[in-house]
């Protein structure tokens, strides 16, 4: 095998030898490319499999933990929830329609091949600076019509709501943006399906849309920077049918009702090649595969191609014997293919025939257990050290009055409202989104088998990430969590999608090492376990990596979904509390970033015991019907939180917040929540048993808004919050 061609399939020397090892002789072109697609860093987890281990992923409501294609804990009556996030972010800079759109298929189909009917989706999203009239500025501008387009196109038309997410925007992403997908689906809990084949003689079926030359290298291309020469490589990016994938779903859900199957599995990332390896290995089986039964949609295809085509809509199954036909019926039914390519069998390798020759042969176990687990050097970044003395305290005290900070940072494309992304959503299909978009904190759904309500939080600060990898990757946890809890559900576990920069840097070593140990520490003591994830890495151009990006989704239930807490003001004359210690924390927060356009400063601790301590707080007083809403402080602080619940709820207030810094109404400390009380000396009761430091900031009311030396009108901040963002996005000033 000459050196350019195993340099192109992005295998280093090392490795090679592993491969001459593992196989006893020279790979063929076939068998490299499914070395170097299993191998690659997308598909192995070469770089981060060291520092993943050690996560908590155990509690007597998990039922499947990370290792198969989707979480699964269990939510009451005989139901549980399957779910998972998942990264699609270089196809999605690369062509952000199709990017994003795929990047929904993939996420949708690791659920429902679970077992699970998908019923919701989430986004969480990153993009560059869309302020300015530079090419740059632009583009982003283009990625974020696009990648919401390709959202709404794909989960509109497969029937599914999405019901929340979150975005965020910083020119550290200018090179790289990143759109994470999140779905969660709802089945009996005796109905999961796993990725298994298994059973000498048991055929092989490959069921769904036909194999193109789309996608073709995309888990080699998404384990690899940007740089001039691959930013435009569309070849690789799949294109999606999502009406396909609607038949794909039903026909699946239809097949899981009879017992015709051993296992099922999506191919995603490496297609044919992962699916039929990850299905053998987890069983320690092998398999014979007869390429030339794959059904193409394009002449002349090659073993190559159809192993490592990622061409979307297509699943793996290993049925039982005998029941081939019974499952070509109800494919048939669907409109789509279903073809027997092989069979399992006893031999512990992978055998790949075309037109009855053996064009490949591979052996399953050492093909993964070999896979390299890279003990990459790790360094702290030394912007660390410049940044940490930077505090607010420290700095020069700016002579910006708060009312014009507060301007300025409403006016921030953080803060305004985002009605321009989330209406391309229907979040409504299914008639169970109980909170959706815009109703601000988690999204909730209603589960009618059993009368439950499932909240799901999305949260990453990646300023604070960047100020301090751990403490940030544990705030994500922490935060996700605490919306969670403020919508009255009982956060149970979290789902994860580790985006960092290139690996090849220690510096960026350093961040996600520290990340996965914030992650650790944060499920730990708050009992939230890992059940699945994602490590998306290389999201670097030109050598500039983006800020640390863990983000988080928190999977919580409320066992009376009438008992949901809302998020926003809902009546006049409530009155409304600050729960939680204001510590004057301003590292990573927004308002340096606007006032003083810095992302400097020093994190403390998270106290978890106090961030527990409010989850409960606000979970049983809204049990007993104490609270009217409640809100996670977010980004801005709570300023902010207070003026977004205004705009939302169409009346104001007027806030008065005890402060030890002027400034402290726009702190981001951690830990806090504005709440509104209807039995405020009950409440007092339960604050007392809790533990928790609290004021009373006033009550809601009126047409104006204002906190301490504060002030706007509603209408005048209405909008701002409504109207400005999409005329940044439209280039209307």
């Amino acid at each position: 095998m000459d050196k350019e061609t195993i340099k192109a399939h992005k295998i280093s020397d090392e490795e090679y030898s592993k491969i001459l090892e593992i196989l006893g002789r020279e790979p063929n072109l076939l068998e490299l490319g499914v070395f170097s697609a299993m191998w690659s860093e997308h598909c192995s987890y070469k770089s981060s499999k060291k520092y993943l281990n050690g996560f908590p992923t155990k509690a007597p409501w998990v039922i499947q933990g990370p290792g198969e294609n989707a979480g699964v804990i269990d939510i009451g009556g005989g139901m549980v929830a399957v779910f998972k996030m998942e990264s699609h972010n270089h196809p999605s800079y690369i062509e952000p329609f199709q990017g994003a759109a795929t990047g929904v298929g993939g996420i949708l189909r690791d659920v429902f091949t679970m077992g699970a009917r998908v019923e919701a989706n989430m986004n969480s999203l990153r993009f560059g600076d869309i302020k300015g009239n530079e090419a740059v500025n632009r583009y982003q501008r283009y990625l974020v019509k696009g990648v919401s387009g390709g959202i709404s196109h794909y989960g509109n038309c497969m029937g599914i709501p999405t019901i929340g997410g979150e975005i965020s925007f910083d020119s550290g992403f200018n090179g790289n943006i990143l759109v994470n997908a999140f779905a969660l689906g709802i089945c009996k809990k005796d109905e999961i399906f796993y990725g298994r084949a298994e059973g000498i003689g048991n055929p092989v079926i490959y069921v769904g849309s036909k194999t193109g030359r789309d996608g073709l290298g995309g888990a080699v291309m998404a384990s690899d920077s940007f740089n001039e020469e691959n930013k435009s490589l569309r070849p690789t990016v799949q294109v999606g049918d999502p009406f396909a994938e609607k038949l794909l779903m039903e026909a699946c859900l239809e097949l899981f009702k009879h017992d015709y199957i051993i296992g099922i599995q999506d191919m995603g990332a490496a297609g044919l090649t992962s699916s039929s390896f990850e299905m053998s290995g987890r069983s320690g089986s092998g398999m014979k595969m007869y390429l030339d039964k794959v059904p193409m949609r394009e002449e002349g295809m090659t073993p190559y191609e159809l192993m490592l085509s990622e061409s979307q809509e297509r699943m793996l199954i290993c049925a039982k014997k005998g029941c081939e036909d019974k499952i070509k019926e109800i494919f048939a039914k669907w409109d789509l293919d279903a073809e027997v390519i092989g069979e399992v069998t006893s031999s512990g390798k992978m055998e790949l025939f075309w037109h009855n020759e053996l064009v490949g042969e591979i052996p399953i176990d050492p093909l993964s257990e070999a896979a390299p687990v890279l003990d990459r050097p790790t360094k702290k970044p030394a912007y660390l050290d410049e940044i940490k003395l930077d505090n607010l305290q420290c700095a020069t005290i700016n002579t910006m009055k708060n009312q014009e900070a507060f301007e300025r940072i409403l006016k921030d494309e953080h803060i305004l409202n985002k009605s321009f992304v989330y209406d391309q959503y229907d979040a409504n299909i299914g008639t169970n989104t109980i909170k959706q978009p815009g109703h601000l904190g988690a999204s909730v759904m209603r589960v009618k088998e059993n009368n439950c309500a499932i909240a799901m939080g999305m949260e990453c600060n990646t300023r604070m990430n960047f100020v301090n990898p751990k403490i940030g990757a544990a705030l994500a946890v922490a935060s996700s969590g605490r919306k969670v809890a403020m919508s009255g559900a009982t956060p149970l576990a979290i789902t994860d999608c580790l985006n960092y920069g290139n690996p090849e840097n220690p510096e960026v070593m350093w961040q996600f090492a520290q990340g996965c140990e914030g992650i650790k520490e944060a499920c730990k003591e708050l009992n939230t376990p890992v059940v699945s994830g994602n490590v998306s890495l290389y999201n670097d151009t030109d050598g500039v990596s983006i800020q640390p990006t863990p983000a988080i989704v928190s999977v919580g239930v409320n066992e009376d979904y009438t008992k949901t807490l809302p998020s926003v003001f809902q009546n006049e004359n409530t009155a409304v509390y600050l729960v939680g210690d204001t510590k004057g924390i301003f590292a990573g927060s927004l308002y340096r970033k606007v006032v003083e356009d810095k992302i400097t400063g020093t994190l403390v601790e998270v106290d978890y015991k106090k961030e527990r301590a409010l989850w409960d707080l606000v979970i049983s007083a809204n049990k007993d019907g104490l609270l009217e809403f409640a809100n996670s402080v977010g980004i801005g602080g709570v300023a902010m939180t207070l003026a977004k619940m205004s705009c939302n709820a169409g009346f104001g207030g007027e806030f008065k917040m005890l402060c030890d810094d002027s400034r402290d109404i726009f702190d981001e400390s951690y830990s806090r929540a504005i709440i509104g009380v209807k039995d405020e000396a009950k409440f007092k009761e339960y604050l007392h048993k809790f533990g928790l430091v609290w004021q009373r900031l006033g009550e809601t009311g009126g047409n104006k808004f204002s906190i301490n030396e504060v002030s706007m009108s509603l209408d005048d901040m209405k909008d701002i919050y409504f109207n400005d963002f999409v005329k940044i996005i439209k280039d209307e000033k």
